[in-house]
């Protein structure tokens, strides 16, 4: 592997001290993942102290540790490099590393399809070059600039996840970044508990702009009511350009014909007026649409969209995205569909309709066991009985939920598609597994913080002595 940091460059770019003469091939907060060479930064949480793990860290084969104070018990030669205060290292090795960075670099945020567009974006750039990108959800103020301080000198795309839960968040993450690309997916209820309205969280998400070089491009969602106000954000924080996609007939990015299947979708796209098709490999009409944003990206900074739109047919969804299973179960074959990390409105409704896309097999049915939808503040209630009445006009056999909130959700459903209900989501496990059917589509989703994990856990070890879980 490549140098990453020598302890001259990350000791000027930190003001740090130390010994010199080691080199870093990476970098690491989490004591239990660092690989050898990694440069250690022992950050201090609100319930741990990555002080009490240098040690660990060391022995693990990290190449030095940043700290801001010296631990006990390290010998005397131990390579460490202090520095004031160990975030605002990582901070400062993140300025560096965007300091010296050559490449193109796309940012990107929105209420829902941040992840997949992000994994969308590392996959078509990936084809066309060198290509860094946020690992899983790194996307706060440890995230990114963690992320930035990974990032390769010859690197010649890298592809940064923005988020938020409040306000004057994202202003800070997109100024670090200094991004050419600044795209949001869309604006939606999602982690509105500090926001008194969808307005606010547009505001919000707009900061990203503020972040643009010179000469940078904003991206809009031509179709979700805030484009105006966004492209307005925009074109005020300094944005050369502003692009949009969607069905919008005016759209940059326009989606001309689309067929949805349960392993993907068929999308005809006018580009620029520039016509061409192409098929991506998740289902779901949410994936197709932020397809097109991710085009626009990807040519706005300087790649052959025909070639990643071509590339889109080889994308999978994440770990708890998407996914999807075929699993094995005692009582016979179901399909899994692992939406387990986390839930909003509008995302909820688009796994629905991902959920009615299949087809059950022979005696099959279509549930959906749900968790709460988390940080909606005062409108949670409404959220879930509207979600409720959603799933009533649908063709879902069976519905199982767990938390508080869901209550509503329930109380909005036909009679007959009220299968299970519990407090948490251990004890609805024990309700889901054994009124599974050979045939089911099952689609489970719900918050991180509800726990649907469980969920999915239980359904995989039922599985378990059936064979191993089969990717599709």
């Amino acid at each position: 592997m490549s140098v990453l940091w020598t302890a001259r460059d990350a000791k000027l770019a930190t003001g740090g001290s130390g010994p010199d003469g080691w080199e870093a091939t990476g970098v690491a907060i989490d004591s239990r993942q660092v690989q050898a060479g990694d440069l250690f930064i022992a950050l201090i949480g609100p319930t741990h102290d990555g002080h009490d793990h240098v040690a660990a860290a060391l022995n693990a084969g990290a190449a030095a540790a940043m700290v801001s104070r010296v631990p006990d018990g390290l010998a005397s030669d131990a390579r460490l490099m202090v520095v004031g205060d160990a975030q605002a290292g990582l901070e400062a090795l993140a300025q560096a590393a965007r300091a010296r960075f050559q490449g193109k670099v796309i940012a990107l945020t929105g209420s829902v399809g941040k992840t997949g567009s992000k994994e969308m974006l590392r996959l078509v750039l990936s084809a066309q070059g060198k290509t860094a990108a946020t690992v899983g959800n790194l996307n706060n103020h440890i995230g990114a600039p963690l992320t930035l301080a990974r990032l390769p000198q010859d690197a010649d795309y890298a592809v940064l996840e923005l988020g938020m839960n409040h306000p004057g968040e994202i202003r800070p993450l997109a100024r670090l970044a200094k991004p050419h690309v600044a795209l949001i997916t869309r604006i939606a209820p999602a982690h509105t508990e500090f926001f008194s309205s969808l307005d606010e969280v547009a505001a919000a998400k707009a900061e990203i702009f503020e972040g643009l070089l010179p000469g940078g491009t904003a991206i809009v969602n031509a179709d979700d009511g805030f484009a105006e106000a966004l492209a307005k954000a925009a074109r005020l924080a300094g944005a050369s350009q502003v692009l949009s996609f969607g069905e919008s007939g005016d759209a940059d990015a326009r989606l001309l014909d689309l067929a949805l299947a349960p392993c993907g979708s068929d999308i005809e796209v006018l580009l620029k007026g520039r016509w061409f098709a192409y098929h991506v490999g998740v289902a779901g009409q949410h994936w197709a649409m932020n397809s097109l944003g991710v085009l626009v990206a990807a040519a706005s900074a300087g790649a052959d969209p025909v070639q990643a739109a071509e590339t889109l047919t080889d994308v999978r969804a994440p770990a708890g995205r998407g996914a999807t299973e075929a699993l094995a179960l005692p009582q016979g074959p179901i399909t899994l569909i692992d939406e387990s990390y986390n839930a909003s409105p509008a995302a909820m409704r688009a796994a629905f309709a991902v959920l009615t896309a299949h087809q059950p097999g022979a005696g099959g049915r279509r549930l959906a066991v749900l968790g709460d939808m988390l940080e909606l503040g005062e409108n949670a209630p409404r959220e879930h009985q509207e979600l409720g009445e959603a799933l009533a006009e649908l063709p879902v056999d069976q519905v199982f939920a767990a938390g508080s909130e869901m209550q509503a959700l329930v109380e909005a459903l036909r009679a007959e598609q009220q299968a299970g209900y519990a407090a948490d989501t251990q004890a609805l496990a024990e309700q889901v597994l054994p009124a599974l059917q050979s045939g089911d589509v099952v689609l489970v989703k719900g918050s991180l913080g509800i726990g649907m994990a469980r969920i999915m856990s239980a359904l995989r070890d039922a599985a378990a002595g059936a064979g191993a879980p089969k990717e599709q």
